[in-house]
């Protein structure tokens, strides 16, 4: 009998469901059919309201509402530090000023959620709790800057590994008897990347009346990578004094090819430093109980 119940109860559960579901989709066929309808006039103002997409009816105006107020709220220059953390990043799509912002108030907010999850759900209590509930509000709060500091570190990366390739490509070019502009074209659209990027929207800039120096400070502030800045001031330093551009190009592709050697050379002598961890604290104990256990058990039998 509480089988049958059971089976009953679930029938119900899932013919409700079903019965919800059919009409949700009906009259989302229906909203979208008359999307594509021209000319068609819609009596109502909550009719045409209602033709809209969800996020645009909904999400929007809440999001523009939060928006808002994480604005009034946020101290003085926040957003602009905000806005140059996010250039650095590449302007990623998934992220602007506005979602930075929310997602920081959300994550201040957060504390009303976390609190009964670490005081009844996980039953935590005294130091305990205050460290659990401590960990995940500064977690909440600091996810959007951890990834946003991620983001920069691996452009600001890719940027100085791939620097001595373009300066050898661009090296070559103007030796050929291109000009600069010209073998800076050439090169980036032969080595894709977030450098080549830089270098196609510092072209931009100078067709459009930016001059040449604007618009290679305007790259080395969009990027704040130490191997480019100083290439940046040796091109300044050539337009400035009338130095041959070929030269200033040879020198610094094999300064950038040392500091790559250099920086590949730093990274290997961290490896053993890094490694330390993991084989103390994990893989030493398990061979010690692999190598030792046999003879102990041994030891304790004749004992």
């Amino acid at each position: 009998m509480p089988l049958l119940i059971t089976m009953a109860a679930a029938g119900a559960v899932s013919l409700f469901a079903w019965w919800i579901f059919t009409g949700v989709v009906e009259r989302s066929e229906v909203r979208s059919s008359l999307r594509r309808l021209d000319g068609y006039q819609i009596q109502g103002v909550r009719d045409q309201e209602m033709l809209q997409p969800i996020q645009d009816r909904v999400f929007a105006p809440v999001f523009q509402r939060l928006s808002e107020f994480a604005r009034a709220k946020s101290p003085a220059g926040y957003a602009d530090t905000v806005r140059k953390k996010l250039v650095l990043a590449g302007n990623p799509p998934s992220l602007d000023v506005d979602r930075v912002l929310v997602f920081k108030l959300l994550g201040i907010v957060s504390i009303a959620l976390w609190f009964p999850v670490v005081y009844m759900v996980l039953g935590l209590s005294g130091l305990k709790g205050l460290g659990g509930l401590a960990f995940l509000w500064g977690a909440s709060f600091s996810i959007t800057d951890v990834k946003i500091n991620r983001r920069i570190e691996a452009r600001q990366h890719d940027v100085a590994m791939q620097l001595p390739d373009i300066l050898d490509l661009l090296t070559i070019s103007v030796e050929a008897g291109l000009g600069f502009e010209q073998a800076l074209e050439r090169t980036t659209a032969a080595v894709p990347g977030p450098l080549s990027d830089e270098f196609r929207r510092m072209l931009q800039e100078t067709r459009i009346g930016s001059s040449r120096a604007d618009a290679l400070r305007s790259l080395e502030a969009r990027t704040d990578v130490p191997e480019l800045r100083s290439f940046i001031l040796a091109m300044l330093q050539a337009d400035t004094f009338g130095v041959s551009i070929a030269r200033i190009l040879r020198a610094q592709a094999m300064d950038m090819r040392q500091r790559r050697r250099m920086r590949a050379q730093e990274q290997a002598q961290k490896a053993p430093v890094k490694m330390l961890f993991p084989l103390v604290f994990c893989i030493f104990p398990a061979v010690f109980v692999i190598t030792l256990y046999p003879s102990l058990s041994q030891i304790s039998k004749s004992l």
